[in-house]
């Protein structure tokens, strides 16, 4: 009997966990529960996060990776202090625009080896972040101990999951944006069976390759993918395939703490990671809603779908405008996130008429959200990406690690601010977030979904705090997306199904274009949320667009 997978989302089907002692919430159940694990043997939120980030990196491999890179929140109890961690790549020293005009590129291609400029980041994330969790919150696990459950699913296998189906299925197919990951023989030997069809829903992944890589990380520690056997496993490959990275670019990789970017929400701070993070659109979102009565709008009228798609436009221009790297260029982060600032933009927007269409949009990439919080107070929003499902479809020769694509995000023009540089990072769509009262954590947020991330949590932020809704009801919610589709000449406004025609209309009748999509389109992305009430208690939400969990224990 064959196995099959759909998804079923239905407002119903979800349930709201709440616990006193903690939670880990993820886009995979896999990884909810490995994180759980963690906490029940006494490690921190920090600790549940890296476990449950290594376990997506086997089962998710569609949109994180050990190839990639991840921003992070992490909120220190006993400090009461909220600190950022950048664990995304710089672009690799021979990577100039110069390197690809010789080999016949106009553009950083989005597949194949030329589209790895950057060193990946994620490790040195979970590096750093685990230091942190054993120096400052009192962790009682050795490193190896978070990835257990990771090296496990890669040497034992997992059943394969409807989202990950879905995208091989796509992407070994002529459909999928970019080439077909077909023509990548390394890539087939992995993810397609014998007979060249890519793995189906509930059959089972293995990846030995990976697990042995697993195991060194377990056996050295964060170092041994930047300075080990995995690092000269990843140079050797790209110097095979004439790629850019080298010994070099891997061992001069650090990941660094920095101070969140803060606005006022209401009662609220909500918090996100700095540039070259776009937390900074986010924020910007959130600045100009809280200059106007959202609550007076309705949740869920046109007229509240219209003002935060004109609040996204109007951070959207400003984020192509100035994001980038901020050792390479100023960023008036001050100005952008003032309240002059969000008053003045508030202004512009007209409740009748949108402003008008934005120049196109980069399409989405991929990503995974993961919260955690303990019983300590210790809180943990993070993402981690490879960007496009897949990646650059790159495997670094025996690691069995596919290599991120985030590099073909930057411009060759010289002229533009995320143009590529070497030691550069380049402008990232991943944004965690965080919403403190009186300077603890009360929501603790994040999706992926590229452009649409700040979008979503503008919509999360709304929900829960203007309209009272539960976390998983906010999550639940209809949504929608301002931006273009992979092959798109231009953007569109994109709803899902269950929003109202009536609403849809007017919409159109605003000057928006508009296009419905599924009910629960993964398009919208894989949201989730952790709230903690003043009781303490921990009520969480995972998304129905994905395969994910909110574990509480």
């Amino acid at each position: 009997m064959s196995t099959t997978c759909r998804y079923a989302a239905t407002a119903s089907a979800a349930i709201n966990p709440q616990s006193l002692r903690g939670m880990v919430t993820t886009p995979h159940y896999l990884a909810s529960q490995a994180g759980l694990d963690i906490l029940r043997r006494g490690g921190t939120a920090v600790d549940a996060a890296i476990a449950a980030a290594a376990v997506l990196s086997v089962v998710y491999p569609h949109m994180c990776g050990l190839g990639g890179d991840n921003f992070w929140l992490i909120y220190d109890a006993a400090k009461g202090e909220l600190k950022a961690l950048n664990g995304s790549g710089r672009a690799a020293a021979a990577a100039t625009p110069k390197a690809y005009a010789l080999r016949g590129f106009k553009a950083v291609p989005q597949r194949g080896y030329m589209a790895v400029n950057t060193v990946p980041g994620a490790v040195s994330g979970w590096g750093e972040a685990f230091a942190l969790s054993k120096a400052s919150l009192g962790s009682p696990l050795a490193w190896a101990q978070l990835l257990d459950a990771a090296q496990g699913y890669a040497q034992d296998g997992f059943a394969v999951s409807a989202s990950l189906a879905y995208w091989l299925a796509l992407d070994t197919s002529n459909q999928g944006p970019g080439r077909s990951l077909h023509q990548f023989t390394a890539f087939n030997e992995i993810f397609c069976r014998d007979d060249g069809r890519a793995y189906a829903c509930g059959e089972v992944l293995r990846q030995e390759n990976l697990a042995r890589t697993l195991a060194r990380l377990a056996q050295n520690g964060p170092d041994e993918f930047y300075h080990g056997a995995t690092a000269r496993g990843i140079a050797d490959s790209m110097m095979l395939h004439g790629g850019l990275l080298t010994v070099g670019d891997l061992a001069d990789h650090h990941a660094d703490w920095q101070d969140p970017l803060r606005v006022p929400y209401r009662d609220f701070e909500a918090c996100t990671p700095p540039p070259n993070c776009q937390g900074l659109t986010t924020l910007e979102i959130l600045n100009i809603l809280n200059q106007m009565d959202v609550r007076a709008l309705g949740e869920g009228s046109a007229d509240y779908y219209h003002l935060l798609v004109e609040a996204t436009a109007a951070a959207a221009a400003d984020r192509d405008r100035y994001l980038g790297d901020p050792d390479f260029t100023h960023i008036p982060a001050d100005r952008l996130l003032s309240p002059a600032y969000g008053r003045e933009l508030a202004a512009r927007i007209s409740p009748e008429r949108s402003a008008g269409p934005l120049p196109p949009l980069a399409p989405g990439g991929d990503t995974v959200w993961v919260g955690a919080a303990d019983a300590a107070g210790n809180a943990v929003s993070m993402l981690q990406s490879i960007y496009h499902e897949f990646g650059s479809g790159m495997v670094a020769g025996e690691t069995g690690i596919l290599l991120q694509n985030r590099g073909c995000a930057f411009s060759l023009d010289p002229a533009q601010i995320n143009c590529l540089q070497p030691g550069k990072r380049v402008a990232h769509t991943l944004s965690p977030a965080m919403l403190l009262k009186n300077g603890t954590p009360r929501l603790i947020y994040g999706s992926m979904g590229g452009q649409g991330q700040p979008q979503t949590l503008a919509a999360l932020t709304t929900r829960i705090v203007d309209f009272g809704l539960t976390p998983q009801e906010a999550v639940n919610a209809p949504r929608w997306l301002l931006g273009r589709s992979w092959g798109a000449p231009s953007n569109d406004l994109k709803l899902e199904r269950r929003i109202p025609e009536s609403v849809a209309q007017s919409l159109r009748e605003r000057g928006h274009v508009v296009r419905s999509v599924e009910d629960y389109s993964e398009a919208m992305g894989h949201a989730g949320a952790i709230l903690r009430h003043e009781s303490g208690v921990l009520q969480g939400a995972a998304d129905l667009r994905g395969d994910g969990l909110a574990a509480a224990y």
